[in-house]
């Protein structure tokens, strides 16, 4: 097949999405609390099924469905002389990872300051921009300077990568300062500085701070490269993976005592409980005095390889709520809400894999977002693209399993990916989809590595890997529906909106599928431009992001 390699500037990320992948238009689930502020009423929603777009995946699901939105732009042009369907285009920095997330007629997105807002506020800071949704004009931004380590922690023009979560009239993100940051919606517009009264920039046109969580400061948080993750809120708690990693020369673990995971009180700022379970480990080994191999920690599973840029999911299987963190060790892990006692969880690398940069690596973390749906969760492990491609394995793990071990593992047994096999009849492997190919195959694997979150909907799972290919398959059984080569990398996630499946890439362009179990290419659009954030659908409007240049178009028939 084409070679579709490419030099790719580091970018330790997030979420989109994923996390540098921004999610997919559906709509968020607030939550109403059962005594302790954690529990759903009701069980979370598998799609979007309103209007507003509030936090990344739409959903506390995650789930990239949306399943309000109808009589959507199947093409476009913002060619002089064959303009069609869109509304207007607005310039943004030089990267726009974080967002667009799009809430009573206003969008938040994160990016750099490239292209500066404010001509008094100049050189390299991370932006949170909030537009008007019918025009695209700044109403306020947020400007956060650099960390002055640089790009260990805070790498240089990434701008912010965490996609916000918005309630009502606070907004929650993480900011490339590696800070839990609390706002206020109307910003200094309307003319009052509630909560915190510090701000650097303090115009009518900035940022309304009502918290901040420093997680370096005050947890010890050592980010690699850049803090990434797109916050969740079931309650009153607000949910943050901290992306705590390893030190610049990808040896050492600075602060594996720091918390990889955090439930936050989200009108005060305050930790409610923290896990550090990726870097334990080493911290054990420490304390008994052990001959610490770091490498061999990691290639055991017990330690985080890289960074932790993906992001949590709730859920509440049978009633029994659960937060869902993916570790930097290669591990999901699931959590009571309310206490932080672990429930169980799941390796999602085989036993054997070894952890080295580049592609020959066969032992992966995550860059994509789980998804829950219909009591089970999806997820697939990738790597920062400077690694290059390599093979890759997507799971769907039973959440409504129980382990009964003492160690709460609901792991398949060995390399053994057969769910019907007995040594796995306790785990929560449901299905397994790629790994090393057979000889015969046209590639040395059937899936690799990927920064793509699935969608899930009407018995079909979509999703995409890092070198280019879609995929779609049985959700329920994990059987190849059919595939599709893009001939172009992709960073960006499928998104299920008004019976159709969007997809961007690398080469800039845009493919629209029909959402079916046969493989219906329906359009591909040329954006001339990068598309690596998924695209957002509220109000008979689709919101795409590009990169080089980088702009926010809004695309819609009306």
């Amino acid at each position: 097949m084409t070679s579709k390699n490419k030099t790719i500037r580091r970018l330790s990320i997030l979420g989109i999405t994923a996390a540098i992948l921004t999610g997919a238009a559906s709509q968020y689930f607030w939550v109403e609390p059962k005594v302790e502020a954690v529990a759903i009423q009701g069980a979370p929603a598998p799609a979007a099924t309103t209007k507003d777009w509030a936090l990344f995946g739409g959903s506390v699901s995650r789930n990239l469905v949306n399943l309000v939105e109808k009589d959507l732009p199947e093409s476009w042009s913002n060619e002089e002389g064959k303009k069609k369907n869109v509304k207007w285009v607005v310039d943004l920095g030089s990267k726009a990872y974080g967002g667009p997330i799009i809430y009573r007629g206003r969008i938040y997105l994160g990016t750099n300051n490239d292209a500066p807002r404010d001509p008094s506020i100049k050189d390299d800071k991370g932006i949170i921009m909030c537009l008007d949704e019918k025009t695209g004009d700044l109403l306020w931004q947020s400007v956060h300077d650099k960390l002055p380590a640089g790009r260990v922690n805070d790498w240089p023009r990434e701008g912010i990568c965490s996609s916000p979560v918005v309630e009502g009239n606070r907004l929650y993100y993480v900011s490339n300062r590696c800070e839990v940051i609390c706002a206020d919606t109307e910003g200094l517009m309307d003319g009052k500085n509630d909560g915190v009264t510090d701000e650097k920039y303090s115009s009518k046109k900035d940022a309304d701070i009502i918290w901040r969580l420093d997680m370096i400061k005050e947890l010890n948080v050592f980010p690699h490269n850049l803090a990434t993750c797109s916050p969740l809120i079931v309650g009153d708690t607000l949910f943050v993976i901290t992306s705590n990693g390893v030190d610049e020369g990808h040896i050492n673990v600075p602060q594996p005592e720091a918390p990889s995971f955090l439930a936050i009180d989200k009108k005060t700022g305050k930790v409610k409980w923290s896990s550090n379970l990726p870097s334990k480990s080493l911290v054990e080994a420490k304390k008994n005095g052990e001959k610490v191999e770091i490498k061999t920690l990691i290639n055991q599973g017990k330690l985080l390889m890289h960074g932790q840029w993906s992001n949590p999911v709730y859920a509440e299987p049978n009633g029994k709520p659960m937060i869902i963190f993916p570790g930097g060790d290669g591990w999901i892990y699931t959590f009571n809400p309310a206490n932080g006692d672990l429930l169980w969880k799941f390796d999602c690398n085989p036993k054997k894999s070894v952890y080295e940069l580049g592609g020959k690596g066969t032992r992966n973390d995550f860059v994509s977002t789980p998804v829950v749906y219909d009591n089970k969760l999806y997820i697939g492990v990738g790597q920062d693209p400077e690694h290059d491609k390599g093979v890759g394995h997507l799971w769907c793990i039973d959440i409504t399993k129980v382990p009964a071990n003492p160690e709460k593992d609901l792991s398949p047994a060995a390399e053994n990916y057969n769910p019907d096999a007995p040594e796995n009849k306790a785990s929560g492997l449901v299905w397994h989809y790629g790994g090393p190919a057979d000889k015969d195959y046209d590639r040395n694997y059937y899936f690799g590595r990927t920064m793509s979150t699935v969608a899930v909907h009407d018995g079909m799972l979509f999703t995409a890997e890092y070198d280019g290919f879609v995929h779609c398959l049985d959700a329920k059984t994990g059987k190849k529906l059919w595939q599709h080569d893009m001939e172009a990398d992709t960073w960006s996630s499928t998104y299920i909106v008004d019976g159709k499946v969007y997809i961007g890439n690398e080469n800039g362009t845009m493919l629209v599928f029909a959402a079916a179990k046969e493989k219906k290419l329906i359009s591909t659009i040329e954006m001339k431009g990068k598309i690596r954030a998924t695209p957002v659908a509220v109000n008979s409007t689709i919101f795409i992001i590009t990169e080089n240049p980088c702009r926010l178009y809004s695309i819609t028939k009306n």
